[in-house]
């Protein structure tokens, strides 16, 4: 059984073919178009991603659970927030379907002295072993991670480690008020200074084993449960169900989006200047093409002359054009589309040196990702521009008079 194409379609493929130069030059500006949207889309998206790791594993994790009001009263009487009991809440969370790990922290703000000045601090106590696996984008420039046997162990942050001159090894004295008044302290030994995602959190924090945070304020308690899923793309489902579980009038729960101002400030930074971009290539492909098509046309006009005088209908004209068209978009979206993987996995391969975005410590290496519907996205933008921009060409001639069109190029 022999397939044959419909009549109108040889016929527009047997021109696209035939008109080599001008054919390429059309699918040359398709294909590049789409390929740098695939390419710019890609970059975009792994920005998205980093930033979005960087912010969980360095501070937030996937999800937080406090107490509620917490946020709002703990600079005032964080005493007033403490979850009690943490432990059992702590196996109810790890429990929960997604959850790779659930450790506790307990906050508080105090003062840090060198032997010469102070330095008013954030300071949280934590589970050594159990951060050092949601920490992993925390980066020690001196010393090392906090270890279960530094009973009195303490890691600063860099801006904390340069305003006092400190250094690995060095002795430091952490006092804090309590809430009755009372004043208490504990000498604590330099362990590392580490730099996060944010200079801000750098600026102030401090950690210290959570048994010697707990020493220090004179509680067994915790202020924030702070869950590291398996998946971050199972962060909405995973906290909806928590909401579920747990009593709203106690607890609150927030994803690290919900914790992160800056990632969504950023987010919406790269949306908008990648919507430009977006905007530009579509334009750039638009003009490319229509130039193109307009040339095309141009010397063709004798021929679609010759079409009206032997009885074809403008419409049919129209049609032939508009299929021509709609034939150079589809395989210049398909080549376009396979450049740009192409080109993302190479690069992808090498990397790209990228600087610490706004109001970061640490620069990373970028890459192109290939995400399937932005891929698809890329392809459908680079045939409809190329449709449009045949449009109008393809209307005018097609109702040009047909003694005008035969005179042309005579």
């Amino acid at each position: 059984m022999n397939l044959q194409l419909p009549k109108g379609l040889a016929f527009a493929l047997r021109n696209v073919f035939r008109h080599r130069v001008r054919s390429a030059a059309t699918l040359a500006a398709i294909s590049m178009g789409v390929a740098g949207l695939i390419l710019a889309g890609g970059f975009v998206q792994d920005i998205f991603i980093q930033l979005g790791e960087a912010v969980i594993h360095s501070q937030s994790g996937h999800i937080q659970i406090v107490r509620k009001g917490y946020r709002e009263g703990r600079t005032r009487s964080p005493e007033s927030y403490l979850i009690d009991q943490p432990e059992q809440l702590k196996q109810k969370l790890t429990d929960q379907p997604g959850v790779q790990l659930v450790l506790s922290r307990l906050g508080f703000t105090g003062m840090i002295n060198n032997g010469k000045r102070d330095l008013g601090i954030i300071g949280e106590g934590v589970e050594p072993s159990a951060e050092a696996q949601v920490g992993t984008y925390m980066r020690y420039i001196e010393g090392r991670a906090l270890a279960d046997a530094d009973s009195d162990g303490i890691v600063l942050g860099q801006g904390v480690a340069k305003s006092l001159g400190l250094k690995a090894g060095d002795r430091v004295n952490l006092v804090i008020s309590l809430a009755l008044g009372a004043v208490n302290t504990l000498d604590f030994e330099v362990v590392g200074v580490f730099q996060s995602f944010s200079k801000d959190f750098d600026a102030r924090a401090v950690r210290i084993p959570l048994s010697a945070a707990r020493n220090l304020m004179d509680n067994s308690s915790a202020h924030v449960m702070v869950v590291l899923l398996n998946r971050t793309a199972d962060t909405d489902p995973v906290i909806a169900s928590l909401r579920n579980k747990l009593d709203s009038d106690r607890f609150e729960t927030a994803s690290w989006r919900e914790l992160s101002d800056f990632y969504d400030k950023t987010l919406q930074l790269y949306e908008t200047q990648f919507g430009v971009l977006r905007f530009i290539i579509l334009l750039m492909v638009l003009l490319s093409v229509a130039n193109s098509v307009n040339m095309t046309l141009f010397e063709r006009t004798r021929e679609f002359g010759t079409m009206l005088a032997l009885g074809d209908r403008p419409g049919k004209v129209f049609q032939l054009i508009m299929t021509e068209s709609l034939l150079l978009g589809l395989l210049g979206a398909a080549v376009g589309m396979s450049l740009g993987c192409i080109a993302a996995w190479i690069i992808s391969a090498i990397g790209i040196p990228m600087p610490p975005p706004p109001n970061a410590n640490i620069g990373y290496t970028a890459f192109i990702r290939l995400v399937p519907l932005e891929v698809l996205t890329a392809g459908g933008i680079g045939f409809v521009a190329t449709c449009l921009a045949a449009v109008m060409p393809a209307r005018r001639v097609s109702r040009m008079q047909v003694v005008d069109a035969l005179r042309q190029g005579a």
